[in-house]
C-alpha cells in the first residue's frame, strides 16, 4: 500500500479524505491534541483496521468524532443535562464523553461496551472530513499502541507509511496530550483520563467529579474500562522510564548518583545546566506547563531508542494542564516513582 501524504491547507484535501473513509480506508487526521488514525465509525470492518494497524488490544474502547454537538444525539441515548453543558462549554475542543450508545454504533468500536465516547475535535479540517464523510470518525491517537502519541505528521510517517491509506498534514497539534475524558454514565461523573480540559474547568459546569482509579494508579489487566488509556502501560519509549520527584537539587543529587552510560536525563529547559554533562533533553518549561504538554511526546519519541538503556524524568507538580502530564509520564513509567527527598 502507498500512503498519500496531503497538507491541511490543500482544497482538495477534505474530499479525498472523506472519500477514503467512505470506503472503509483509514485516515490519519490532525486535532489539537494529538493525531488520530481514523475509520468509519459505523463500519466494522474499517475499524477493525484500526487496531491491526496500530496492533491495538481489542478491550480498548475507541473515541467517536463528531462534527458537532447535535451529533450525539445520533450515536447516543438517555443524554443527560451536564453533556450538553460541556459541549456548549467546551466543544469544539479536548473534551470526550462517555455516553449510552445506541445500537448504531457498532460493538468492535466500543469494545464490546454499552457506552461510547464522543468529542468533538477543534480542528475545523477534521471537521471538515467528517461533514463530507457523512459518517462519525473512530480514531485512537496515530501511533503503535503502547507507543508514544504522534504529534506531528512526520511521527504518523514513521509509524504508518505503507500501512495507511492516507495522512493529513496540520502542523504540529497545539495541546499535545490526548483528550480529558469523562464518564457521564453513571450517579457522579467520573474523571477517566485528564488532558487539556482540567479537573478544576469540569467542575465550574458539573459541581462534583470523582477521579478514577486509573488516573493516579496501574490497575488491573483484566479490568473492564469505559475508554481508552486507563488500562495498558502507555506512551512510553522501549527503555524503563523512572520519574524522579522532589525538589531540583535533591533531584539532580539522585540522578547524578545513579547515571550511568546509556542513560539520559528528561527534564525541565530551567534544570538544563543541571545535567550538562549527560547530554539532557528538555520538552517544555516547568514555568510554562503548556509547552510541557505540547512536548512531552516529541521528546518521549526522540528517547525511543534501543541505544537508551534508561530514562530519568521530571514531571511537573499541581492541578490543570500539569495533571494531565503527570499522568502521560506515570503511564510511560508504569507508575515507577522515586522520591528524591527521601532517597539517600
Amino acid at each position: 500500500m502507498k500512503t498519500r501524504y496531503l497538507s491541511a491547507d490543500d482544497p482538495k484535501t477534505p474530499e479525498i479524505a472523506a472519500q477514503i473513509l467512505q470506503k472503509g480506508g483509514l485516515v490519519a487526521i490532525p486535532t489539537e491534541t494529538v493525531y488520530g488514525l481514523g475509520a468509519n465509525g459505523l463500519d466494522e470492518h474499517a475499524v477493525a483496521k484500526i487496531f491491526e494497524a496500530k496492533g491495538r488490544p481489542q478491550d480498548n474502547p475507541l473515541i467517536l468524532h463528531v462534527a458537532e454537538a447535535a451529533d450525539m444525539e445520533k450515536f447516543c441515548h438517555s443524554i443527560p443535562e451536564a453533556a450538553w453543558l460541556l459541549a456548549e462549554k467546551f466543544w469544539p475542543g479536548p473534551l470526550t464523553m462517555v455516553l449510552p450508545a445506541k445500537p448504531t454504533v457498532p460493538r468492535r468500536t466500543t469494545a464490546g461496551l454499552s457506552t461510547v465516547a464522543v468529542r468533538c475535535p477543534d480542528c475545523a479540517v477534521t471537521r471538515q472530513i467528517i461533514r463530507l464523510a457523512g459518517v462519525p470518525v473512530a480514531a485512537p491517537s496515530a501511533n503503535i499502541s503502547g507507543k508514544p502519541s504522534t504529534t506531528t505528521a512526520q511521527h504518523v510517517l514513521h509509524d504508518h507509511d505503507g500501512r495507511i491509506d492516507m495522512i493529513v498534514d496540520g502542523g504540529s497539534c497545539r495541546v499535545g496530550v490526548e483528550s480529558t475524558i469523562v464518564d457521564l454514565t453513571e450517579e457522579r461523573p467520573r474523571l477517566l483520563r485528564p488532558g487539556g480540559i482540567t479537573p478544576e474547568q469540569l467542575l465550574q459546569v458539573l459541581g462534583d467529579l470523582i477521579v478514577d482509579k486509573a488516573v493516579t494508579a496501574q490497575i488491573d489487566q483484566d479490568a473492564v474500562v469505559k475508554a481508552p488509556g486507563m488500562k495498558y502501560k502507555h506512551y512510553a519509549p522501549q527503555s524503563e522510564v523512572v520519574i524522579v520527584a522532589g525538589s531540583r537539587e535533591k533531584a539532580a543529587a539522585y540522578i547524578h548518583r545513579c547515571f550511568v552510560p546509556g542513560d539520559r536525563v528528561l527534564c525541565f529547559e530551567e534544570e538544563l545546566p543541571l545535567y550538562e554533562s549527560f547530554a539532557p533533553l528538555a520538552y517544555g518549561r516547568e514555568a510554562d506547563v503548556n509547552t510541557l504538554s505540547a512536548g512531552l511526546f516529541a521528546a518521549l519519541r526522540e528517547l525511543d531508542d534501543p541505544a537508551v538503556r534508561k530514562v530519568y524524568a521530571r514531571c511537573p507538580e499541581g492541578g490543570g494542564v500539569a495533571y494531565a502530564v503527570q499522568n502521560r509520564l506515570k503511564k510511560a513509567a508504569a507508575f515507577q516513582i522515586v522520591d528524591a527527598e527521601v532517597e539517600v
